[in-house]
């Protein structure tokens, strides 16, 4: 699922814009001041921007030129100036595109679809994909070794990396920590299935909203652990 960040300070528009993209199948989130915004669109992981040019804090310019010299992510820009000064200028900085308010919904996701697909062909053509396993606000990207919980990067040790994403990879797999021990440290446990617990503990308080609920690593009791889908 494709993730949106929207920085728009009408709060009305900003709703609005969500409510129709969450109807398409998008995941958005909305920030409404330019400083916060940009420091989400930064440290957070996002699939395209819809900004707009004047906000509260620092405007749509100055964010677009931060996002750009850091990320190719597609930045579409949302202004209530029809000047095409402005277009240019937004262009210039690295938008992707401008849409001049009042714009009817339907139009919105239709561009939001058309660069984002346009993007994803282009990283197709361009580099080579990274390995990612994305479940529900989880995302483990393989190749690159990095994990964010609900758009938020968690840091994590080799074998704790490796764990998870064993158990991520098999999900509903109800595995024993003998087993589990077996597959990550490629040896018997020899009494060492303590090691595995203490890991499990640590991944649960990383990933785990509530880590005495896990909603990923459930314990099944005199039996093991299981990834839940």
């Amino acid at each position: 699922m494709s993730r949106i960040l929207i920085i728009e300070d009408e709060t009305d528009i900003a709703n609005l814009e969500k409510d129709y993209l969450e109807l398409s199948g998008f995941e958005v989130d909305i920030e409404t001041d330019g400083t916060a915004g940009l420091a989400a669109a930064l440290t957070k992981d996002y699939d395209l921007f819809l900004l707009d040019l004047m906000l509260p804090g620092m405007d749509g310019f100055d964010i677009c030129r931060e996002i750009r010299e850091r990320k190719d992510t597609p930045i579409l820009l949302v202004s209530a100036k029809k000047d095409d000064i402005d277009k240019i200028r937004g262009l210039g900085l690295g938008a992707d595109d401008y849409i001049t308010k009042p714009f009817s919904p339907s139009e919105l996701v239709a561009r939001v679809k058309a660069h984002l697909s346009r993007y994803d062909r282009l990283i197709g053509t361009n580099v080579h994909k990274n390995d990612v396993i994305k479940i529900r606000g989880l995302k483990i990207d393989k190749t690159a070794r990095r994990v964010w919980v609900n758009g938020e990067e968690r840091q994590f040790t080799t074998k704790e990396f490796d764990l998870l994403t064993f158990l991520a990879e098999h999900p509903n797999h109800v595995y024993s920590k003998d087993e589990l021990f077996r597959e990550i440290w490629n040896m018997e446990s020899i009494g060492d299935i303590a090691t595995v617990t203490v890991h499990i503990k640590k991944i649960r308080e990383k990933i785990e909203f509530d880590s005495s609920k896990p909603q990923y690593i459930e314990t099944i009791w005199g039996v093991g652990y299981r990834f839940k889908m």
